[in-house]
């Protein structure tokens, strides 16, 4: 793991360094995502099941209702209600974001709308035994009022997700896939004889499915969330007050979910860095997923020390990451002044690894996209329609300028048009 200084003359590029692998397209993986994505276009099913024998030891892409009802049998009741309150919390936080159609009439008595219209089909991609994605994913779907939501989510050695799965009945999606990776991304997004395709696909995931998903998205094959939703992210901001041993396991626990996620810590106390290091090395002995978080920090974690809480601020924006973890005292001087971020956490108390479980949204923007996209809402399933109804009094009124910019313009099939119906009696 890197140590920084950003009183260092080469400070930001080397953290560009890190920041920019992550953003880079690698060649290599674009041609076997591209190969992979060509291989399901022409040879559709027959793709599908010899990519789900490859990297998921699956040959069976629609599971059966005794598969699923089994499956979910199996699973811990204790688990079930945790699943429970959590989509509850999910759902009454994302009620209060729906938004409402526009109606306006000016002065000339033309009228002016908006209206919500919901998106016809979306499909949740949920990596691994991740019921929390799922809720996470289709619950502002749900509310939207999206009437046909799809889960697609890989076996794991073979299995059900049995969480998974549960969390699909409680939210009412009947419709799955057990499918992975890139070429589940282009089944979803063209449609196959057994894969139904779907306007949208939202959801996170590994960087090849974060490229197919923009690939099917240019090819104009479906729809995306509006961000990269790629690895994890976490900033840790802390000072002297804070438990190194908070700060390391925050770090750890968005390491543990990919070997591309991304860990640092910035603060203005030299000590504490040596104290976070020592914790790190402590806490991930025993972690199940020691490995992938290992590789995680040695590829894109950083203990950044900054000469000013100032600097820290400027830092952050600068990264735009998916979580902050604010855990120092004087964070209420800066806190308006962070406006680069997916998901703010303040205080000791406020672990991001629980703000994943709602009822805020953990779908959130990577790869420096929160500088100009939010998380997953409401409003990521709904398209707004315009409606203009203008009167021969508006259009006699509003004419006279739509023709002159459009005579400008050299538009002159717009200025004719215009004109015909403010001569029309």
């Amino acid at each position: 793991m890197k140590i920084l200084n950003s009183n260092s003359k080469n400070f930001y590029s080397e953290l560009d360094k890190i920041l920019n692998k992550r953003k880079t397209i690698n060649k290599s993986t674009l041609k076997k995502v591209e190969k992979i994505i060509n291989d399901v276009r022409n040879q559709k099913d027959t793709a599908l099941i010899k990519y789900e024998r490859k990297f998921n030891n699956n040959s069976k892409i629609i599971p059966n209702k005794k598969e699923i009802t089994e499956a979910i049998k199996l699973l811990d009741p204790s688990v079930k209600k945790a699943i429970d309150d959590t989509y509850k919390r999910v759902k009454d936080w994302h009620l209060k974001q729906k938004p409402k159609d526009i109606y306006y009439k000016d002065k000339l008595g033309n009228k002016f709308y908006y209206k919500n219209k919901a998106i016809k089909s979306v499909a949740c991609y949920v990596p691994g035994n991740l019921p929390s994605t799922l809720i996470m994913c289709a619950t502002p779907a749900i509310v939207a009022g999206v009437k046909r939501i799809v889960l697609c989510t890989p076996k794991i050695n073979g299995k059900l997700n049995s969480a998974v799965y549960y969390a699909a009945s409680i939210l009412g999606i009947k419709e799955s896939y057990n499918l992975g990776g890139a070429s589940a991304i282009m089944a979803l997004a063209m449609g196959t004889p057994k894969v139904k395709s779907v306007n949208k696909i939202v959801g996170p995931g590994s960087s090849w499915v974060a490229l197919a998903k923009k690939l099917v998205f240019l090819e104009g094959l479906c729809g995306i969330e509006s961000m990269n939703a790629g690895p994890s992210e976490i900033i840790c901001w802390a000072d002297s007050s804070t438990s190194p041993d908070i700060v390391a396991s925050s770090m750890l626990a968005q390491s543990e979910h990919d070997p591309e996620s991304l860990a640092m810590l910035l603060t203005t106390d030299k000590k504490l860095i040596k104290k976070v290091e020592l914790s790190i090395a402590n806490q991930i002995k025993d972690l199940p997923r020691k490995e992938i978080a290992k590789k995680s920090l040695k590829a894109n974690g950083a203990l950044i020390y900054a000469s000013s809480e100032k600097k820290i601020v400027s830092i952050i924006n600068h990264i735009a990451p998916e979580h902050i973890e604010i855990l120092n005292k004087n964070y209420k001087k800066y806190l308006n002044d962070i406006t680069e971020a997916g998901s703010i956490c303040i205080g000791a108390y406020s672990s991001m690894a629980l703000s994943d479980y709602g009822p805020t949204q953990h779908t959130l923007p990577t790869s420096q996209s929160a500088k100009f996209s939010s998380g997953l809402g409401v409003k990521e399933f709904i398209k707004q329609i315009s409606y203009n109804e203008l009167s021969k009094k508006g259009v006699a009124k509003l004419g006279k300028s739509g023709y002159l910019l459009s005579t400008f313009e050299d538009l002159i099939g717009h200025s004719r048009s215009i004109k015909k119906r403010m001569e029309k009696k």
